[in-house]
């Protein structure tokens, strides 16, 4: 089964770190030419997710609801909501971050 290590991760970095750490994932995703996670380079970096055995409807899927703009890839921003998205008991711990930080 799928494993969450989301929020055990946001809890030993903080909210900060935790928040590099996911756009230091962003980075090694990115297509370098335009910036954002497109479905080909996530089709060529698949494997670093260990995401190798899903085909590429399931991954332009991945990408189709992060993809909040419409362009077809996600910049950054779309990329770390996402990632918070798939992560149920992460989500929780960000709106308590969010109460905080108001």
């Amino acid at each position: 089964g799928f494993m969450d290590y989301f929020p055990v991760m946001a809890r030993r970095l903080g909210e900060q770190d935790f928040m590099e750490e996911l756009c230091k994932g962003f980075e090694l995703l990115a297509d370098p030419a335009t910036g954002t996670i497109t479905l080909g380079s996530l089709k060529r970096n698949a494997a670093l997710l260990g995401l190798e055995e899903l085909g590429e409807e399931e991954l332009r899927a991945m990408v189709v609801q992060g993809d909040y703009d419409g362009d077809g890839a996600l910049n950054q921003h779309e990329f770390c909501i996402l990632m918070v998205r798939m992560s149920p008991s992460l989500l929780c711990e960000a709106e308590e971050w969010l109460e905080d930080a108001i």
